[in-house]
C-alpha cells in the first residue's frame, strides 16, 4: 500500500526541526505536528518571513533568533492552583502519605514560569512539610526558568488566584504570600528556599534523581505518541515505589503501556501511585 506523499510544507518543517536539534540541541521533532505547525506559522508572521526555508536560514545563521523562536513555540500557558480539585485531592489524599517520609523529593517537569511550583510550595508550607522537601523545577526554556526564579507575577491575576487558592482548602489569607509592587505581585522568598530551578529537556535528557512526587501537568498533550511513551518511561524510572505522578486534566495513563504500573488514587484528578 502506498503511503500518502508528505506535503512540501511538512518536509520543510521536518528539516527545520532537525536543523534546530542538530545545531542547538533543542528537540521538537516528536512534538504534536498540528499545534507546532500553527505556532511556527505565527512566529513566521512576527518575523516577516514567507516560507519555512527562510525561517530555517534565519534560525541557523542568526543566534538571537533562536531565543525568540523558543519563546514563541513553547507553550507557557499556566496558572496558580490551576484545576483546584487536583490540589484539594493532593492535600487530602497525598499529603498523609508524604508525612510518612523523612525527606521528600518533588519534580515539577516542564514548570514553565513557575506558578504551579509556588502553588505547591504554599500548600506544603501550610501542611508543615515544606522543610522536609526538595523541589526540582525544570524546563527546557532558560528564559521562562528565569521568570520562575524571580517569583513575580501580574498583580491583576491575584484576585483570580485567591479564588482558586480557597477552593484548594487554603488555610490562610492568600495575600500573606506576596507583596504588591506597582503592577506586580512579588512572592515571598521563603517559598523558594527549597526549590532548585534547572534546565531539563524531556525530549533529550535522562533521569537525574529518584522522586517521591513528579508533576508534569499539561505538557504531554503537546507531544506525539512516541515522545509521550519516552517521557512516561522516564517518569516511571524516576519515581520511587509508591511514588506519586500528577498529570494535567487532559492527560491520562489510560491506553498507555504504563497504565498497569499505577493505581489512580484520586478519581478524575489525574493523581497516580506507582506500584511495586
Amino acid at each position: 500500500m502506498n503511503l500518502p506523499k508528505p506535503s512540501l510544507e511538512d518536509i520543510e518543517i521536518k528539516l527545520l526541526l532537525e536543523g534546530i536539534y542538530q545545531y542547538y540541541g533543542y528537540d521538537y521533532r516528536n512534538y504534536a505536528l498540528s499545534s507546532l505547525k500553527r505556532r511556527i506559522k505565527n512566529f513566521m508572521q512576527l518575523e516577516g518571513l514567507s516560507n519555512i526555508s527562510a525561517l530555517q536560514e534565519r534560525l541557523l545563521h542568526e543566534p538571537n533568533c533562536i531565543a525568540r523562536f523558543l519563546l514563541s513555540v513553547t507553550v507557557n500557558v499556566t496558572s496558580m492552583f490551576r484545576d483546584p480539585g487536583f490540589y484539594l485531592a493532593f492535600r487530602n489524599q497525598v499529603i498523609p502519605l508524604l508525612r510518612t517520609y523523612p525527606f521528600i523529593r518533588i519534580w515539577h517537569a516542564g514548570c514553565s514560569t513557575g506558578e504551579e511550583v509556588y502553588s505547591m510550595a504554599i500548600l506544603l508550607q501550610e501542611e508543615e512539610l515544606y522543610h522536609r522537601c526538595r523541589i526540582y523545577a525544570t524546563d527546557a526554556n532558560e528564559q521562562v526558568l528565569l521568570s520562575a526564579k524571580n517569583g513575580i507575577f501580574p498583580l491583576k491575576r491575584m484576585q483570580e488566584y485567591t479564588q482558586l487558592y480557597l477552593k484548594t482548602g487554603g488555610k490562610r489569607s492568600f495575600s500573606e504570600y506576596y507583596t504588591a509592587a506597582y503592577d506586580n505581585a512579588v512572592f515571598r522568598a521563603s517559598l523558594r528556599d527549597n526549590v532548585i530551578f534547572a534546565q531539563h529537556n524531556l525530549a533529550t535528557d535522562s533521569s537525574f534523581n529518584e522522586f517521591n512526587v513528579i508533576f508534569c501537568r499539561n505538557v504531554l498533550i503537546y507531544f506525539n505518541q512516541i515522545l509521550q511513551k519516552q517521557v512516561h518511561e522516564l517518569f516511571y524510572n524516576s519515581l520511587c515505589t509508591f511514588g506519586i505522578l500528577g498529570l494535567g486534566r487532559q492527560e491520562s495513563l489510560k491506553f498507555t503501556s504504563y497504565e498497569q504500573y499505577y493505581d489512580e488514587i484520586a478519581q478524575g484528578e489525574k493523581l497516580y501511585r506507582r506500584l511495586n
